[in-house]
């Protein structure tokens, strides 16, 4: 079989169980879990693919929703990483039901590759990618070690094959004051609210004077309890974003200053913590991504390799792109104009229109996966690039 009938021979496999696929990508936006309580979204995807000839091990690297399944025990290894974790309250506002299905269907439709070329395909769930960056977590454990290359495309309202993102990390900061009477004796109190509130002005100053596509913004989580009581507590969550680690380094120091300052204008005292997860800058891999936009465009797809800007936002596939090559194309899957981490976005993402693009990207992904089974010499070109760029374990 050449490489044209093995590529027909793996669109044909999605094109098959496309209802099932449907229904499967349907019922985990139906039954919305957040961050790491994914436990029906992980169970069935998981079933899925034993269900086709995988091999499943379920509860990887510590994670109980984290799965890693195998077809083949060749190399090389390739990877396609899904998430499925729901936003609060909004549901699939980010459509991770798409990621995993497409994932899924790339996986289970580069069987045919692998038994005619060799190599490994795995599907590798990575729970909690909002806010807790599972793949952050797992890569620090091990889970991509042995692995050639991994793949996952993200549904939006455009189109693009490289995108940047912002290397981030999450803050949780409490003010403790003392309560008082608000009318009877203010004095005696300290108003932890007043230093968040401190807080907050002095970020929104320094907002001036950072660079460009850094990114500060945040929430305050407990305000006080009552109007007449001077608030003994408050709390938030802010996010704090950079182009890379070395600035956000210096720019958590100027964050935390701000804090530090409106402790000591009102007398609370200040506790925080960052989160111990980091989400990395993403390093895209050219060389495969060619591959992948190749492979759309043969599917009448025809988007562009990407923008010079910054996308601002961030993901932990940034943390797995720094250890092995890896892409995370963007397909549209809804005009520009609906935005990412909305309601309307989240009904986009149950739509069948929706629907037919993940697959179409999960063709795209499965097409490169036999690009680069059937040429070692394309593996080798990848790999380079990544070698040439830094990459690796340090």
């Amino acid at each position: 079989m050449d490489i044209g009938e093995l590529k027909a021979s793996v669109i044909g496999e999605i094109d098959t169980q496309n209802r099932q696929l449907g229904e499967l990508s349907q019922k985990i936006h139906d039954n919305p879990e957040v961050a790491f309580k994914e436990k029906k979204a992980a169970a069935w995807l998981a079933e899925y693919l034993e269900e086709n000839g995988f091999s499943v091990e379920k509860g990887i690297c510590e994670l109980p929703t984290a799965f890693r399944g195998r077809y083949g025990r060749g190399e090389p290894v390739i990877a396609m990483l899904a998430e499925y974790d729901a936003l609060p309250k909004l549901g699939h506002a980010c459509g991770h039901n798409l990621i995993a299905t497409s994932a899924l269907a790339a996986g289970v439709a580069s069987r045919k590759a692998v038994d005619e070329l060799g190599g490994s395909v795995m599907v590798i769930g990575t729970p909690g990618e909002e806010l807790y960056g599972g793949k952050a977590i797992m890569a620090e454990r091990g889970a991509f070690d042995n692995i050639d290359a991994a793949m996952i495309v993200h549904p939006g309202g455009g189109n693009r094959v490289v995108m940047k993102t912002l290397a981030c990390q999450n803050l949780d900061v409490e003010f403790l004051g003392r309560a008082a009477h608000a009318a009877v004796e203010p004095e005696a109190g300290i108003n932890a609210l007043e230093a968040m509130i401190l807080s907050y002005n002095a970020i929104n100053a320094l907002r001036q004077h950072i660079k460009d596509k850094a990114r500060i913004h945040g929430i305050i989580t407990d305000g006080g309890e009552a109007a007449n009581v001077i608030p003994a507590h408050t709390a938030a969550t802010f996010i704090v974003r950079a182009e890379d680690d070395s600035y956000l380094d210096e720019l958590k120091e100027k964050v935390i200053s701000c804090f530090v300052g409106a402790a000591a204008a009102t007398g609370a005292e200040l506790k925080y913590r960052w989160a111990e997860v980091r989400y990395a800058s993403i390093r895209n891999n050219l060389a495969m991504a060619r591959l992948f936009r190749g492979n759309m465009k043969s599917l009448g797809r025809n988007i562009p390799i990407g923008e010079s800007k910054m996308w601002g936002a961030s993901s932990d596939v940034g943390n797995v792109s720094q250890l092995i090559p890896a892409i995370h194309p963007m397909v549209a899957i809804a005009p520009n104009s609906v935005l990412i981490h909305t309601p309307e976005f989240a009904r986009a993402a149950a739509s069948e229109e929706g629907f037919r693009f993940l697959l179409d990207a999960a063709k795209a992904m499965a097409m490169t996966l036999v690009d680069i089974l059937a040429g070692p010499e394309t593996l080798a070109v990848i790999q380079e690039e990544f070698r040439r760029g830094g990459g690796g374990k340090q």
